[in-house]
């Protein structure tokens, strides 16, 4: 199908082939074909450089772009015509040219501690071996238990499941809605809360890319888009942008609606945990971007700047 073809009559989205990729992918497929019943919608299985790069960590080889970049070259080449993606792993500043057309209802954005052994974290012994490549969760494991031995964990997760399941970790931290919606709920041992494990910016959200030039997308799509969830990832966003928020830099953040207001909670530390600045803001949930970047400026202005120009060091 052509990017330039004004119809839904063929509809071909872009998707990471990862189990948990492609059941976002097919969640948005049947709701596309639930509203447009006449469309033929199809899903095209691509392998990332992020998928393919797993012995190393993610800030080291280019970030969380590497999972959307031959997605996003999908869409530019008219191969596809939307890609569907984890919002937390969508760059907080797209491509020129792209747009994210639409945020699907949140799911659980929280963290969530899978153990074969212990029933939590506070149960962990000295010495423990927790998995992880996440600098935002290693920042804040390491700040509340210096005890614990925070060790790279990369792969999709039932790669992750399978080495905590031959002994190579004591315990693994990860997305509670990935488990959830890959029916491997029986997994978790125990939900973190926000503030125990401040989530991803767009955590538990599904977003929907396109290209800016397709006006013909945008309205077809607007049915699937959750107006509460996009003011909260929006503001999430704009917290980690205004804090050059990337994969280098340990930095959470999670927005609740509060009646016509948001209410947005961050943080951004240091690697090593020894140093955390932390706040929140509430405001109107009509211009979540300035609450998000009205919370990042009152953390650069109690130390988050000296975490920042030390982390570009």
């Amino acid at each position: 199908m052509s990017a330039a073809t004004p119809t839904l009559s063929n509809l071909v989205i872009a998707s990471r082939e990862s189990a948990l990729a492609l059941w976002q992918a097919r969640n948005i497929q049947a709701r596309l074909q639930e509203l447009y019943p006449q469309s033929k919608i199809t899903i095209r299985g691509m392998t990332t450089q992020g998928d393919r790069i797993l012995d190393r960590a993610l800030d080291k080889i280019g970030g969380k772009g590497l999972f959307v970049k031959e997605l996003e070259d999908a869409l530019a080449a008219g191969t596809a015509d939307i890609a569907v993606h984890s919002v937390k792993d969508l760059p907080m500043e797209l491509p020129r040219g792209f747009i994210l057309a639409a945020v699907g209802e949140r799911g659980d954005p929280r963290d969530a501690f899978v153990s074969n052994r212990y029933a939590g974290l506070a149960e962990l012994p000295a010495g423990a071996r927790v998995g992880t490549s996440s600098p935002r969760r290693e920042c804040q494991l390491r700040a509340r238990y210096p005890r614990l031995q925070i060790a790279p964990l990369r792969g999709n997760v039932p790669t992750r499941l399978k080495r905590l399941d031959e002994g190579g970790y004591d315990a693994v931290i990860l997305a509670a809605a990935g488990l959830k919606r890959l029916g491997l709920e029986h997994r978790i041992t125990r939900l973190l809360a926000p503030s125990d494990s401040m989530p991803a910016p767009g955590q538990g959200a599904i977003g929907i890319e396109c290209l800016e030039s397709r006006t013909d997308l945008t309205g077809l799509l607007a049915p699937l888009n959750h107006a509460a969830t996009t003011r909260c990832v929006a503001a999430e966003r704009a917290f980690s942008l205004a804090l050059s928020g990337n994969c280098n830099l340990p930095l959470g953040a999670y927005a609740e609606m509060n009646g016509a207001n948001l209410r947005l909670r961050g943080f951004v530390g240091t690697a090593d945990g020894s140093r955390i600045v932390s706040g929140e803001l509430e405001g109107p949930g009509a211009d979540p971007q300035s609450l998000g970047s009205g919370l990042a400026q009152q953390l650069k202005a109690r130390g988050a700047a000296d975490i920042l120009t030390q982390s570009q060091e």
